[in-house]
Order: C-alpha cells, then sequence, then structure tokens
C-alpha cells in the first residue's frame, strides 16, 4: 500500500451557468485529488456544441489548486447573507470544495462584476469568493488550453 498523497484531501467543483438567449449555457469544471481535471463548456452560441474535456495533471498542479483556495480564506466565509439565486435570476454559480477537514459548498447568484457585490449583504465574502473563482477559472482555461494546443515534438 502506498503512503497517501497531501493532494488526497481535496477535491474542487465549479459551476456557473445561466439561461440566455441561445439557451441554457454554462461552463463546469471538477479536480479530483487523483489530478484528473473535467472541463465542461456549453455555449449554445453559433450552434456550439458541448465542449468536454479531461486531462490529469501533476500533484504540484494540484497542489497549485490547494494553495488558491488557502491564500483566498474561502473557508472562513459564510454564505448565510448570500443572495440566493431564483426562477428570475439570469444565472447563479456553485463551489464545492473539501480542503482537509473543511468542506465547503456555496451557492450563489451569478455575478458579473464587483459592482454587484456592493449592493448585496457580506460584500466581503462574496468578493472573496468573486476573486477566488475568477483565479480558478483563469487556472483552468489556461491548463485546457494549453494541454489541447500542443502539439508533440517529432522524433
Amino acid at each position: 500500500m502506498t503512503d497517501p498523497s497531501p493532494n488526497d484531501d481535496f477535491y474542487l467543483r465549479y459551476y456557473v451557468g445561466h439561461e440566455g438567449k441561445f439557451g441554457r449555457e454554462f461552463l463546469e469544471f471538477e479536480l479530483y485529488p487523483s489530478g484528473k481535471l473535467r472541463y465542461a463548456n456549453n455555449s449554445n452560441y453559433k450552434d456550439d456544441d458541448l465542449i468536454r474535456k479531461e486531462v490529469y495533471v501533476s500533484p504540484a498542479v494540484v497542489e497549485e489548486f490547494r494553495r488558491l483556495v488557502e491564500v483566498s480564506e474561502i473557508t472562513k466565509v459564510d454564505d448565510s447573507k448570500w443572495k440566493e439565486p431564483d426562477e428570475r435570476s439570469t444565472g447563479h454559480q456553485e463551489l464545492e470544495c473539501k480542503i482537509g477537514s473543511h468542506h465547503i459548498a456555496f451557492t450563489a447568484c451569478e455575478i458579473r462584476s464587483l459592482g454587484d457585490i456592493q449592493k448585496w449583504n457580506d460584500p466581503e465574502g462574496l468578493q472573496t469568493f468573486y476573486y477566488l473563482t475568477l483565479d480558478l477559472k483563469a487556472l483552468v482555461m489556461a491548463l485546457i488550453s494549453s494541454h489541447f494546443k500542443a502539439r508533440p515534438i517529432p522524433d
């Protein structure tokens, strides 16, 4: 039996979606302790199909995701004052993360800008959530983009 990896207690899932003039559109990704990164993007713009990608990332990359979550201090945030998405809302986002003994699951209305946050209760907590999700999305997009655009080195 092998020793557990320091990342065995880390899991991350993010979803953001809305119903728009092109139908249901969403972005979702999931990172497992094994390093498996699953990505899905449904943008019905110009009849685009659902995009699904799956890659395995190194333990160092999993550790970077973990570091982003830890540095953000999102585990100290309480979402009880956040505006809940409703049927009339244009969209919502979800963040689920297991890091060590902490397990968090947040749901919020889709946040389009920092200006949206200032008019809600708990702008500090939502700002933490907003910046963390921006960082996570940027890292996932960079990983997916670079992985699937890379060309093998010819022999």
